[in-house]
């Protein structure tokens, strides 16, 4: 009975599997951050592009002098 008690104290003592899940909360947290924030990052990098596309087209339209 003592041997479990000594056991159960270890495990209890025992703080490796802390830092584990620490990491996997965190790891967590950014994912969702990620998806939070993907579509208006990807929507803002489109229209971005888009308006360098749309002045490279209007200034090789351009008639010269």
């Amino acid at each position: 009975m003592n041997n479990i008690k000594k056991k159960l104290g270890e495990f209890y003592r025992d703080e490796e599997g802390a830092s584990a899940i620490e990491y996997a909360l965190i790891a967590a947290m950014v994912a969702v951050a990620l998806v939070s924030f993907i579509e208006p990052i990807n929507t803002a990098v489109k229209s971005m592009f888009e308006g360098i596309q749309k002045s490279l087209t209007t200034s090789n339209t351009k008639p010269g002098p």
